[in-house]
């Protein structure tokens, strides 16, 4: 191999997921996130906003540089010019399963580079941390880049070398996460950017940081994520929203059930076969549950609560869910989005 090619040169070379922002299955837009962390857009993008300060808007945006048509931005709606000390706002931008970090051979002399390339805009300028985070080992090593023009799309590409002193398992829990840290409190600033893999130190991660916190005016938004093996940063792999849309569902899906089962007047259940099987068995959560029962062709029901799951495994199993009325019969599950399931990293 010639010294410097991409390790991957065709096929599958992005190891993240929905990289160009086209999947946001739990919805466009969510408001008011306040001392909480979650996925709230796009999917495979996990925002982090802890102990209390700002409040955040994230959306699956359309502004876009040439080449792709969404974004996910991060907009500051209540802000905080005096963030709690140990406050910490992380958009992760990468959640990689360690079997898909084998390839990297990290933990061996022949540890392979990463390369993290992705468009960026914001309002300010100046110099930002990306931060990658092995979890197995509970190693970092980081990168600052900046961003020379506000309100401009432009692209960054960051090269990091590979780890030889740390190995990946063939698991499928959370390897590898790059992480952007866009404001901190006191008790996570003060520290240095490690410009080469040693242990996680927690005020490293102030090291540098634009501080989208401190006014309503600020924003950050990225799109076009790619991360490769190797020291080159190929174009990007354009994938089709099919494709896509099926890796998510590994991580995240609403229901496939399509039929009700009665266990008496007020319950039932739901037979489920996910769409594609999921990392491991998921957590329910009922998201809207207005009139998502037809019973038996004639009258809809609202499905109010629901139970544990049965028989449950990564391929599906069977949803105990609780009806608003009696005499129900056999019926079919008619609203999209009915109940989300959940196996994220």
């Amino acid at each position: 191999m010639i010294e410097g090619a991409p390790v991957n040169p065709a096929g599958r070379k992005n190891l993240l997921i929905n990289g160009s922002m086209q999947v946001a299955q739990r919805g466009t837009s969510t408001t008011g996130i306040s001392a909480t962390s979650g996925f709230y857009a796009c999917d495979r993008v996990k925002l982090f906003n802890r102990n209390a300060g700002p409040t955040y808007t994230v959306t699956q945006d359309t502004s876009a540089p040439t080449g792709f048509v969404n974004s996910f931005k991060v907009q500051c709606t209540t802000a905080d010019t005096s963030l709690p000390a140990d406050h910490y706002t992380i958009l992760r931008t990468g959640l990689i399963e360690r079997s898909d970090m084998v390839q990297s051979s990290f933990g061996t002399s022949s540890a392979k580079s990463l390369t993290y390339s992705f468009w960026v805009k914001a309002n300010k300028t100046g110099d930002q941390l990306v931060m990658f985070v092995d979890h197995k080992n509970q190693k970092e090593i980081g990168q600052v880049f900046t961003i020379s023009t506000a309100d401009t799309w432009e692209k960054k590409v960051i090269t990091v070398v590979g780890n030889t002193g740390s190995s990946f398992d063939n698991s499928s829990s959370l390897g590898l996460s790059v992480d952007f840290y866009l404001a901190v409190g006191t008790n996570r600033s003060g520290g240095s950017t490690p410009t080469s893999w040693g242990d996680r130190v927690t005020t490293n991660a102030g090291s540098t940081t634009l501080n989208i916190a401190d006014s309503t005016a600020n924003y950050f938004q990225v799109t076009g994520l790619q991360l490769e093996l190797g020291s080159v940063a190929t174009d990007f792999e354009h994938r089709s929203y099919g494709e896509i849309l099926a890796d998510c569902q590994r991580y995240a899906q609403f229901n496939a059930s399509a039929y009700f089962r009665p266990y008496n007047s007020t319950a039932g259940s739901m037979s489920l076969s996910f769409f594609t099987p999921m990392r491991a068995t998921p957590s329910a959560t009922l998201v809207n549950g207005t009139n998502a029962v037809l019973d038996v062709g004639t009258a809809y029901r609202n499905i109010t609560a629901i139970g544990g799951l049965e028989l449950a495994n990564s391929s599906g199993g069977t949803q105990v869910v609780t009806v608003s009325s009696t005499n129900i019969g056999r019926g079919h599950i008619v609203t999209g989005g009915v109940i989300l399931y959940t196996a994220e990293l």
